[in-house]
C-alpha cells in the first residue's frame, strides 16, 4: 500500500467474427447491411452530450424509442470510451483507474504445454480485442454487455514464474521474475497467490467487466483452470467535476506521488527497454499483485489526528503534515520540519515518509489498485482492503526495496495484513496481426 492515485428494442446480431487480432475500418458495414456497432460508437460521445443538454434524466425518459440500429448511439461518453488493444505496451497499465476490476490467475491443465499455451493466448487476444472495441466475443457471446459499449475495458495478460517450467521455456524466464523475498508482515494464502497465467480486467461498467471475465474463463477451455479470482472497485468516472486522486477504504487519499507518464524518466522506471533482457519482454512491465486486508475496526478506533500521524498527510485533502494549516496534496513534504514541541511534523515511521522514492534510492513503481469488500466474516469484521497492483521495469528495484523498508517499521503495518501475493511478467503489447506473448511462445 505504498503512497500513491430505456426502451428495450431488439438489437441485430453482431457480424460474423473477424480473423484473429485484426481490426476492420470503423466505417465498415456489417454482413447484414446494418451499420457496424463500432461505427455507431463513434458518434456516441456527441450523442451523450446532447442527452445531457436535453435536461438530464427527465429529457432522457421522454425521448422516443431509438431505432434498432441506433441503440448503441444512446451511450454517453463513459460507455463509448474505448481503450486500444494494440500498441507498444499492453492496455491496463497507464490507463486511468476504472470503476470495476477483476484479477484472475490460471494454472495450465495437466499435459498442457507450450503449444496449448500459444493457442490460449491467441484466443484470449482475439477476445480481448473484440470486447475492448465493444463487439461481441467470437464464440457463444452471452450478450451480458450487449448495450454497454466498450466502457474503457482493458484486458492485460502476464506470465508467472511457474509458467516457464510448464512450457519448457525455462531459458526464457527473466531474472526479474525470481520469487519475491519473504516479508515479516506476510500472512500469505498460497492457494490465492502466484499462478501460471494472470489476467487483469478493468472497465467503467460492471457488466462489461463481468462479461470479459466470463469470456476469458470460457476461452480457457481445457487448457487452463482458474487458480484464484478477486473483484475490486474504484470511484465511478464522472462522479467528480474533475479527476481526483483516489481514496482507499481507510478514507485516505492514495496515489499522490504516483509516477506520471509526462515525467521524463517514466518509461525507464515502469517499462522494460527495447534492448532489455530477455528480448521478448521489450515494452513490457512487471506486476506485483497483493491482496492487502485493512483491519478497519482497529483503524476506525483511531482519532483523525492519530490516523494522519500514521500516514503523514492530512486526511481531508492529502496535504503533508509539514505544511501546517496550509498546503495542498501536491505541496512538497519537508521531512525535517518540527513543531513547537520539537517533534517532527511528519513522524519518523509515517507511511508517506517511508515510501518516498528519495528515501529508497529512487525506487519507484506505478500503483494502480482496486479496493475490495468480500463481505463480513464470522466475527462481524469486514473482509475489505486493497487489491494492490504495482508496475515497474524491475521489481527488485521497485517494489522490493520499498516493501523491505516498510517491513522494518511502517506505522501503517499495524492496521493491514498482506494475505496473498503474485509476481508476473507482462510482455509488451501485441502489434496488428499478433497475439500477446507471441514473441515468447513462437520465438
Amino acid at each position: 500500500m505504498a503512497e500513491q492515485s430505456t426502451p428495450k428494442t431488439p438489437v441485430p446480431k453482431t457480424p460474423a467474427p473477424k480473423s484473429p487480432v485484426s481490426k476492420s475500418p470503423a466505417s465498415e458495414p456489417s454482413s447484414s447491411g446494418v451499420v457496424s456497432r463500432r461505427r455507431l460508437l463513434g458518434t456516441a460521445g456527441a450523442t451523450g452530450l446532447a442527452l445531457g443538454a436535453a435536461g438530464g434524466a427527465a429529457g432522457y425518459a421522454a425521448a422516443p424509442a431509438a431505432p434498432t440500429a441506433d441503440r448503441t448511439a444512446l451511450l454517453n461518453s463513459v460507455g463509448a470510451d474505448e481503450a486500444m488493444f494494440h500498441g507498444k505496451h499492453q492496455p491496463g497499465i497507464t490507463n486511468a483507474l476504472q470503476a470495476k476490476g477483476h484479477l484472475v490467475a490460471f494454472d495450465l491443465a495437466a499435459g498442457a504445454g507450450r503449444k496449448e499455451a500459444a493457442a490460449l493466448l491467441r484466443r484470449w487476444s482475439t477476445t480481448a480485442e473484440r470486447l475492448m472495441a465493444g463487439e461481441a466475443s467470437a464464440n457463444d457471446d452471452t450478450d451480458v454487455a450487449r448495450d454497454a459499449g466498450p466502457s474503457s475495458l482493458t484486458v492485460t495478460f502476464g506470465f508467472g514464474h511457474s509458467f516457464f517450467a510448464r512450457t519448457g521455456l525455462e531459458k526464457q524466464r527473466p531474472i526479474a521474475l525470481d520469487p519475491l523475498p519473504d516479508f515479516s508482515s506476510d500472512h500469505l494464502d498460497k492457494a490465492r497467490s502466484n499462478g501460471d497465467l494472470w489476467v487483469q480486467i478493468g472497465a467503467n461498467d460492471s457488466l462489461v467487466a463481468f462479461h470479459a471475465l466470463r469470456a476469458i474463463q470460457q476461452d480457457a477451455g481445457r487448457a487452463a483452470k482458474v487458480r484464484w479470482q478477486m473483484n475490486g472497485f474504484n470511484r465511478s468516472p464522472g462522479a467528480t467535476t474533475r479527476p481526483l486522486t483516489a481514496r482507499n477504504l481507510m478514507g485516505q487519499i492514495d496515489g499522490t506521488r504516483n509516477p506520471k507518464p509526462s515525467e521524463a524518466d517514466f518509461d525507464r522506471r515502469i517499462f522494460v527497454p527495447d534492448a532489455g533482457d530477455p528480448a521478448w519482454m521489450a515494452g513490457g512491465s512487471y506486476a506485483v499483485v497483493r491482496r492487502i486486508r485493512m483491519l478497519l475496526d482497529d483503524w476506525e478506533k483511531l482519532s483523525v489526528t492519530d490516523q494522519e500521524d500514521v500516514i503523514g498527510r492530512r486526511k481531508s485533502d492529502g496535504a503533508p503534515l509539514s505544511s501546517g494549516t496550509g498546503g495542498t496534496e501536491t505541496t512538497a513534504m519537508d521531512l525535517e520540519k518540527t513543531g513547537g514541541d520539537g517533534k517532527l511534523l511528519v513522524p519518523i515511521n509515517a507511511h508517506a515518509r517511508i515510501t518516498r522514492p528519495d528515501e529508497n534510492g529512487g525506487a519507484a513503481m506505478l500503483r494502480r489498485p482496486f479496493s475490495f469488500h468480500d463481505g463480513i466474516d464470522a466475527d462481524g469484521v469486514p473482509d475489505a482492503g486493497l487489491l494492490f497492483v504495482c508496475w515497474q521495469a524491475d521489481p527488485l528495484r521497485g517494489f522490493v526495496p520499498v516493501q523491505r523498508k516498510l517491513d522494518r517499521g511502517d506505522a501503517l503495518s499495524t492496521f493491514i495484513r498482506h494475505e496473498s501475493s503474485g509476481l508476473f511478467a507482462v510482455p509488451g503489447g501485441a502489434a496488428e496481426g499478433e497475439y500477446v506473448g507471441q514473441k515468447l511462445l513462437e520465438g
